[in-house]
């Protein structure tokens, strides 16, 4: 307790102090990242054997997961019909072993019956709410033909599941959640409507296919709109039988990841050669290769600037459409605008740099071919004026003048030939009581009466150690009374016949304190012994299952000791073999 209150002091401390008289000017970081937190949301019902007949739905998420970074992303899965069939909560990307369990599962799921888009949506939405990184870009996928098709045994009407669904896109775009549609079309009764209008009221877009062989361009898109990349296009070619040279151009050191994905009807073979000549290794610690049936994709880590040589073998006739997105670790920055009512004809200097993990690049070669404009939004016309800044070789410079006694939204935008980046809005007043907001707002102390550092401090001090006895026998009352999130899915495997029963989602807000796992198989007498593992909830959405069997636990295919307590996060799959049966119990927590 002493070591948290001594960092909440000085916490505190460092924030009394850069509140002190001082000149320091703020340039803040473009609200975006690398990361993405994406859920994949598909339409799993039986009307999708005729528009999905050939599968391209797995295909594409597939293909998606293997486009994310090689560690550091966020990646879920939601399975509709009229109810949710399926569903893997978000799984933090650290291995291809992780991307290999996401890809299991979706070849796992089995279609059913009734289809209702707002379920899946609706899931989706309150997935990335409570569970995304606020660091990351969260987005959602969703994969369908854009129709419904409700029990018509039950009472659900499409008034309600339209109403329902306009919630959720209401609330997907207030959390800035934007989703992209991917209309499957196989059978020609696409709902290309519905889809687009799903995308639009969330600041997505809305791309339609029939065929795997429009995936790839479709999700380089995707990942291009959504972290500010642009295409960078790759000549496809026809096979031969042999190997054929494609070059592909890493423009800068600022590269984290080239993904270069290569659709064909048959398998390829591939070869490397870095800008310096040497042949590098396929696969490698360097370089990554996930194929399906209908493509190739090739991910090159934190690859060396210059030209790469990539030689594709294909079969005789068979054509080849490679494409190509740089993933980047850039931001950009604007220097602080002063917070005050600026009047018609003001000029306001104006700026603004990139950097890499909060420091400015130093790279004029980075610089070079790229160019900034200043992007302002009349707030009261709507107008939106540009205008180009100077490439100073390190930064971008210019002004921005007021041109009427109106409000005002204005950001930078730079770009070159693969990438784009853009600053924060910031607003500028122009009327009278209305001090603007500007990114650089300071806060100074008057310099004629002296900030009362120590008394602060010692005030401060005995705040937190009350503070501190209170917190402690609170959280002693809180640990005895603590609830549950989430659901654990359960599924019992007969040892001698490998038949499963069906997924039973049991939730878990019932309990208080902790629980045994013979209360979720429904206290059966034959599976008693499942009395002696517990549940306790703990921070951060988690619980800690704490097994007092002989019975060896096994966590992604290896076995785990948890007879003092094993901490299972949201995604997490666990299988529990019994003694007194022979029957295994496998189980998978959903945050």
């Amino acid at each position: 307790m002493f070591v948290k209150i001594k960092a909440g002091l000085f916490m505190l401390i460092m924030m009394i102090m850069l509140a002190l008289p001082g000149k320091m000017q703020i340039a803040e970081a473009a609200a975006q990242s690398s990361q993405i937190d994406a859920v994949l949301v598909v339409d799993n019902s039986n009307s999708m054997n005729k528009s999905d007949h050939e599968r391209i739905s797995s295909e594409a998420m597939k293909l998606f997961i293997d486009m994310l970074s090689a560690k550091g992303d966020k990646v879920g899965v939601v399975a509709y019909t009229d109810q949710i069939q399926r569903e893997k909560a978000l799984m933090e990307i650290q291995s291809e072993a992780d991307k290999q369990d996401l890809k299991e599962f979706i070849d796992g799921l089995q279609r059913g019956a009734y289809t209702d888009v707002a379920v899946g949506v609706q899931e989706a939405v309150k997935v990335l709410k409570h569970g995304a990184n606020p660091d990351h870009e969260p987005m959602i996928v969703l994969l369908a033909d854009g129709n419904n098709d409700l029990n018509k045994g039950s009472s659900r009407t499409q008034a309600q599941s339209d109403q329902e669904l306009s919630a959720a896109l209401t609330e997907a775009s207030h959390e800035q959640i934007p989703v992209y549609t991917i209309g499957l079309n196989a059978d020609g009764k696409l709902n290309k409507a519905a889809l687009a209008q799903i995308s639009q009221k969330t600041g997505g877009k809305s791309f339609i296919t029939d065929s795997a062989d429009n995936l790839p361009q479709i999700l380089s898109e995707i990942f291009a709109s959504h972290l500010k990349l642009k295409m960078v296009p790759i000549q496809s070619i026809t096979g031969n039988g042999n190997y054929q040279d494609v070059t592909v151009n890493v423009p800068n050191a600022n590269v984290l990841e080239a993904n270069i994905s290569m659709i064909s009807s048959q398998p390829v073979d591939v070869l490397l050669t870095d800008p310096s000549g040497k042949t590098v290794a396929v696969p490698s610690s360097q370089l990554l290769v996930s194929k399906s049936k209908s493509y190739t994709l090739i991910k090159l880590l934190k690859p060396v600037q210059g030209d790469w040589k990539l030689q594709v073998k294909g079969a005789d006739k068979d054509k080849i459409d490679i494409n190509l997105v740089f993933n980047y670790d850039l931001e950009l920055t604007l220097d602080a605008i002063p917070a005050k009512t600026y009047k018609s004809g003001d000029n306001i200097d104006i700026q603004s740099y990139l950097i890499s993990k909060g420091n400015k690049v130093q790279n004029a070669a980075l610089y070079q071919g790229m160019n900034a404009v200043v992007v302002a939004k009349d707030l009261d016309t709507g107008k939106i004026q540009e205008t180009k800044l100077s490439n100073t070789g390190d930064h971008f410079s210019g002004s921005f003048v007021v041109p009427d006694q109106h409000n005002y939204e204005i950001k930078v935008r730079a770009e070159e030939k693969s990438f784009y980046r853009e600053t924060p809005v910031t607003k500028i007043s122009t009327k009278a009581n209305a001090a603007g907001t500007g990114t650089g707002s300071t806060h100074t102390t008057s310099p004629d009466k002296p900030f009362p550092v120590l008394a602060v401090v010692l005030s401060i001090l005995g705040v937190l150690i009350v503070g501190g006895i209170a917190y402690y026998l609170y959280r002693t009352w809180q640990k005895a009374n603590q609830g549950f999130v989430g659901q654990l899915v359960l599924e019992i495997r007969d040892n001698n016949t490998g038949e499963k029963t069906n997924p039973q989602y049991r939730k878990l807000s019932a309990f208080k304190g902790k629980f045994n796992l013979h209360q979720l198989v429904q206290l059966a007498p034959e599976l008693k012994e499942t009395e002696k593992i517990i549940f306790t909830p703990t921070r951060n959405d988690r619980i800690v299952l704490k097994n007092g069997t002989s019975a060896t636990i096994e966590k992604s295919g290896r076995a785990v000791d948890a007879t003092q307590g094993l901490e299972m996060k949201g995604g997490d799959r666990l299988t529990i073999p019994l003694s007194s049966v022979d029957k295994t119990i496998l189980l998978e927590y959903l945050v």
